[in-house]
């Protein structure tokens, strides 16, 4: 027999369901303006390059120094620079962008260590989101290229997905470089012993989607190459 106390509880989660439910409908909307924002202000900036790496990474760091000389060259190049907005690496990589006179774009979303946005991003091209999977999106559909220097979870998640989608084709192919061999030398050693070799969790061409390097101009010369044979042309 079902008491007063029971059906109240019931009560309450049904009132709590209907609440979530109904909160997920508007969210929808909330979403689909994430979306609109970001085309209609990406799809005006023209070809890119996006830099990930951490935003715990301080400025006397040599991968904060390294970083800015990266983007620096990118934009002389002729590339836009775009970064997650932060702090450490990203503002390393929307500096080096601002002093090459290069196109300076922000990714901006509220995290842990990312409370604000870097001073080197042009005003307007500093976007703001709520959703990761949106932030993520406008990554993939307009760069041209990914630079992924050290970094944590975050970094390793954005260089993951490219390679995925990259690798199952849902995304053209575009160069995807790691800079700084001493520490990306062990995950890809991982990747070729364990997930190639003693596994066959993946194909041996494969490995070929990413580049190691450790110098600006290596960075420069391999985006460089890809497009004079693929040609040059935005993703959108």
């Amino acid at each position: 027999m079902i008491n007063e106390e029971d059906l109240i509880k019931e009560s309450f989660v049904q009132k709590s369901w209907n609440e979530i439910k109904s909160n997920d409908s508007w969210a929808i909307f909330k979403i689909m303006s994430e979306f609109v924002n970001g085309y209609e202000k990406m799809g005006r900036i023209g070809p890119c390059v996006s830099i990930f790496g951490s935003a715990r990474v301080q400025p006397d760091n040599p991968y904060y120094k390294l970083t800015e000389e990266i983007a620096f060259k990118i934009s002389k190049a002729g590339y836009g620079i775009i970064s997650g907005g932060g702090p450490g690496i990203m503002e390393a990589a929307n500096k080096g962008a601002h002093i090459g006179q290069g196109a300076s774009v922000g990714l901006n979303i509220d995290l842990p260590f990312e409370k604000n946005h870097n001073p080197y991003i042009d005003r307007d091209k500093n976007l703001q989101f709520d959703y990761f999977f949106v932030r993520k999106v406008m990554f993939v559909k307009y760069s041209q290229g990914f630079v992924v220097m050290p970094g944590g979870f975050g970094t390793l998640d954005e260089l993951f997905e490219a390679i995925t989608l990259i690798q199952t084709k849902k995304i053209g192919k575009f160069p995807i470089i790691l800079v700084g061999s001493s520490f990306w030398s062990g995950l890809i050693d991982w990747i070729k012993t364990t997930l190639r070799d003693e596994y066959t969790m993946i194909s041996p061409e494969d490995m070929n989607l990413i580049k190691i390097v450790d110098s600006a101009d290596e960075v420069v010369e391999i985006i460089d190459t890809f497009y004079k044979k693929y040609n040059l042309s935005p993703n959108f």
